[in-house]
């Protein structure tokens, strides 16, 4: 089997717990703050201060972070990074009840989120062979799923055995360990991208590539789909709940079904071996996210929305591992890293934009919130099958050209 072949390459299990180590704190920090934040009687009008600086701070560091990659090399960042993380949660720790405090500590923490997610997909043409990416993609995009899970309960776990403010260390403490993990391995201390083309030189860097610009717009339309489905769920579920038809659970049932299918969807995706082009399988994989969405707006009974959450999320973890490949192909070379930085910031800005249409619209029926839902990923979808032509590199992927220094191949560990 294909995922088996993979975990026994050489850096592969290593690269990947270090990076769903290090990033499960972006999976805690929007629950912990608010939890830290009212353990320490803020207002909720400074919560949502504090939480939009981190998620606001996160969109413009990821990119400048994934510039700095390319030009430097991975461990210096990815440390780096995590030590100034860390003092942003512990600014937050040691004064969330201040105004001034925390919403700095929360910026801080945001801005400096090491961006172990764009390096681990800069580095898999280097530690997997090249018909093996389909599958490292996949699986990648998949174990991310484990994040909006697993994330959210440690938090709950910690809190209830300690404090939220333990969890905010908790958080400081896994993000430079998984930092440590990922800049320590052979393959991060030996990879280098290649010097900066024409084409991706200057303040836009890979944002010069119009089909790479084309793509980003097109997969915040699945980031708008998933913040519009969360709203979607609240409100199903207190709707139900009130008739006495709730689900065990709630909405956190309906968004855990829908990640199990994302993981379903991208393992089944790893496993098939394509003939079609990297940029086909985008822009079907983008339509066949919203077919999967359009049963939402029936709105049925508990047990069918369930089995609907699960199909909603079948299509969106196979959607990103083919993108995946694809900015890789379409970044300039260079700045692979800064490419995949933006896909993080294009998304999280439709997600945050979907959630607020979303919450606007809920006052009138939960169908146009479903309808909202659709849309996003609907236009998206039509965008990336419009651009179609716009999706050839014009010159050898970056991913593909982007191989360690050193004279000799990366050792096993």
């Amino acid at each position: 089997m294909g995922y088996v072949a993979l975990l026994r390459a050489p850096h592969v299990t290593r690269l990947l717990f270090g990076t769903l180590l290090g990033r499960l704190p972006a999976g805690m920090t929007g629950l912990v703050i608010a939890l830290a934040l009212r353990e320490a009687d803020a207002p909720y009008s400074r919560i949502g201060l504090a939480t939009a600086a981190y998620a606001l701070a996160a969109a413009v560091g990821g990119p400048v972070l994934g510039r700095i990659v390319d030009r430097t090399g991975q461990p210096r960042v990815l440390l780096g990074a995590a030590v100034v993380a860390g003092l942003g949660y512990a600014l937050l720790a040691f004064a969330p009840g201040s105004a001034l405090a925390a919403p700095i500590g929360a910026a801080v923490a945001g801005l400096a989120m090491p961006p172990l997610e764009p390096c681990l997909r800069a580095l898999w043409p280097v530690v997997v062979e090249e018909e093996q990416l389909d599958t490292a993609y996949a699986f990648d995009s998949a174990s991310q799923q484990i994040l909006y899970v697993a994330g959210p309960l440690a938090v709950a776990g910690i809190a209830a055995a300690f404090s939220p403010v333990a969890a905010l260390w908790a958080a400081a403490g896994l993000g430079l360990a998984g930092a440590l993990v990922v800049a320590t391995a052979a393959p991060a201390r030996a990879w280098q991208a290649p010097p900066r083309e024409r084409s991706g030189a200057g303040l836009l860097g890979p944002l010069r590539s119009p089909g790479l610009v084309l793509l980003l717009i097109g997969l915040a339309g699945a980031g708008w789909t998933v913040g519009a489905q969360t709203v979607l769920f609240i409100a199903y579920a207190e709707q139900t709940a009130a008739a006495g038809e709730g689900i065990p659970g709630g909405a956190g049932t309906l968004l855990a079904l829908a990640a199990l299918g994302g993981l379903v969807g991208a393992l089944a995706y790893g496993a098939v071996k394509w003939r079609s082009s990297t940029a086909t399988r985008t822009w079907v994989m983008a339509l066949g996210m919203a077919v999967s969405f359009l049963p939402l707006l029936l709105l049925p009974g508990p047990l069918a929305m369930a089995g609907l959450a699960l199909l909603s999320g079948v299509g969106l973890a196979p959607l990103l591992a083919a993108a995946f490949v694809l900015i890789a192909e379409l970044a300039p070379v260079g700045t692979v890293t800064e490419a995949f930085a933006w896909l993080i910031t294009l998304f999280a800005t439709g997600n945050s934009l979907g959630y607020a249409v979303s919450g606007w619209l809920v006052a009138g029926s939960l169908r146009e919130v479903a309808l909202c839902a659709v849309a996003g990923i609907g236009l998206g979808g039509l965008l990336l099958f419009g651009a179609r032509r716009w999706f050839q590199p014009a010159a050898p992927a970056d991913a593909v050209t982007a191989a360690p220094t050193a004279p000799e191949p990366v050792p096993a560990a």
